[in-house]
């Protein structure tokens, strides 16, 4: 079943520590079936705090959802993100 990793930025820190997570982050996905459905485009919130953008990537189901999220690749360049920003991270199975 199709699984979506949805990652919500809430508040940016620290533009150096972003630009370097955005450059970086494209070649952790290297061996792993994904595809990115939203990348910061234009949102409106509708309910809840105001954020700052989002990010929806589908995965073939949650294991190789958090394959990629746990790879050793993934987690050296999401210290990055740790630091340059507050994030939410959603995993959500389809229907």
């Amino acid at each position: 079943m199709s699984t979506y990793l949805v990652f919500t930025r809430e508040k940016m820190l620290d533009e150096n520590e972003m630009a370097i997570y955005s450059k970086e982050v494209g070649a952790t996905f290297a061996g792993h079936e994904f595809k990115a459905l939203a990348r910061y485009g234009a949102y409106e919130d509708l309910e809840g705090p105001a954020t700052e953008g989002t990010v929806i990537l589908e995965f073939p189901d949650a294991a190789a959802a958090k394959a990629w999220y746990d790879s050793p690749a993934y987690r050296q360049v999401r210290e990055h993100r740790f630091r340059g920003a507050t994030y939410r991270a959603t995993l959500v199975e389809g229907v």
